[in-house]
């Protein structure tokens, strides 16, 4: 984290300039044996796509709300960062109908259409790939990302002071995100640059943001983010801690 740090996306920003090629998330889906490791590099290039895809075609600005109708997986990690980077506030689980963009994915989409603005759907299947069949009124985002740009530039200037998240009710500007995940990155046994924390908390909550992206992110480190780690017995989740080198682990 640099000192000017004061957003999310200030933080991929500078994690891009010391070290691109360093792995920033492994996911791992212990209901279908995925396993997708992206470097801090190519996380950057998907939330760039994901961030001209909501600008451009999606028409969201500063201050527009975009509901995450999703788990905790890598994709989710994208749409938090590209949030940030369009300036979008990024509603973890929030009310399609309040929003003016839903992103859903597979098991929510009957609750997504309540949303009246664009609405998103992703598969999340392995390797980011596309549903058999667009659901109806929805964007396939493994079929319009792909063509967006690998560079970002936001229309407006971000504002850090301005509301970036809410998660479980609570909102966060995007110099609180930086600054709580930043002093709560020590308890979470990050110790800075190349610290690994094992995560198979849940992004419905403050806690699981943290610990899943976003304290990883802030201190240089990276994270083994796991969906469904309740299907993976003990010892195999001894020999991931051990083979993907974990120095953290929240569960």
């Amino acid at each position: 984290m640099n000192a000017t740090d004061r957003t999310p996306a200030d933080l991929l920003t500078s994690a891009l300039a010391a070290d691109p090629g360093r792995p920033l998330v492994t996911f791992y889906d212990d209901a279908t044996g995925e396993r997708v490791e992206l470097s801090v590099a190519t996380f950057a290039n998907w939330v760039a796509k994901t961030a001209n895809l909501l600008q451009g075609d999606l028409s969201a600005g500063p201050g527009d709300r975009v509901a995450l109708l999703l788990p905790a997986h890598w994709q989710t990690a994208v749409w938090l960062l590209a949030c940030s980077s369009v300036g979008a506030v990024a509603d973890v689980g929030g009310d399609p109908a309040a929003a003016d963009v839903v992103v859903s994915g597979p098991d929510s989409l009957d609750a997504a259409r309540a949303c009246a603005g664009e609405r998103v759907a992703l598969a999340l299947r392995p390797l980011g790939g596309r549903f058999p069949q667009t659901p109806p009124g929805f964007a396939d985002y493994a079929v319009e990302v792909p063509g967006q740009g690998d560079r970002f530039a936001p229309f407006a200037p971000v504002d850090p002071e301005e509301p970036a998240l809410i998660v479980a009710g609570r909102e966060f500007s995007g110099a609180e995100v930086v600054e709580r995940a930043s002093s709560e990155a020590g308890e979470l046994g990050l110790t800075g640059p190349g610290s690994r924390l094992l995560s198979g908390l849940p992004y419905d909550t403050w806690e699981g943001l943290s610990a899943g992206l976003f304290a990883p992110l802030a201190v240089g480190g990276s994270v083994v983010l796991c969906r469904h780690p309740e299907q993976a017995d003990e010892e195999a989740l001894a020999k991931r801690i051990e083979s993907e080198r974990v120095t953290a682990v929240r569960r």
